[in-house]
């Protein structure tokens, strides 16, 4: 009898727990836009807002004033991903194909993820971590279950930047819940 107690206490638990989840998630994801990146970005002196200098000799190199500590460091302009090491160290960095919404420069943290869903643009993708919402659009790094990473139709509005499988399976190792996006021209 209390191993059945136990077990209905632990199976509560867990749909409390990840009701609560769903409902923060659907929370975040009805910020009205005027307040929705302002709350989430942080003014950071330590990131850059304009465009970070880049290493000439290495254009895959980390830029400066990219932030400190382990974290995912996204450039805007040149469509690519850092993910960095606690000690600075770059782990993996990739080109992405972003989509037709882009996020605010600053710093975030990942609010959600998701193993596998059904994209915006009706594209199965997996790997979903999400870091932001810009005017109602949730923005994350995915990659798509057929491995495509072609531009997005400009007509339908899309946060999402899609990464290869290899990529955004290493993201998904990576960015957990918590983790630090720091977002760069």
């Amino acid at each position: 009898m209390a191993g059945s107690s136990s077990g209905i206490v632990a199976g509560l638990t867990v749909a409390a727990v990840a009701t609560v989840g769903f409902l923060a998630y659907q929370a975040s994801a009805s910020v009205p836009a005027s307040l929705g990146d302002a709350a989430r970005a942080s003014a950071s002196p330590a990131i850059a807002t304009s465009k970070a200098p880049r290493d000439k000799k290495n254009p895959n190199a980390l830029p400066p004033a990219s932030g400190k500590g382990e974290r995912v460091v996204y450039s805007v302009d040149d469509d690519r991903v850092w993910l960095v090491a606690e000690n600075n160290k770059v782990n993996r960095t990739f080109k992405v194909t972003p989509g037709t919404v882009d996020p605010a420069t600053g710093s975030y943290f990942v609010t959600s993820r998701s193993n596998a869903i059904t994209g915006t643009d009706g594209t199965p993708i997996q790997h979903v971590v999400r870091f932001t919402n810009t005017n109602g659009i949730a923005i994350g790094f995915s990659a798509a279950v057929s491995g495509a990473t072609e531009e997005p139709d400009p007509t339908v509005k899309s946060g999402g930047i899609r990464e290869s499988i290899e990529d955004g399976a290493a993201m998904w190792q990576f960015a957990t819940i918590g983790q630090n996006i720091v977002v760069i021209r």
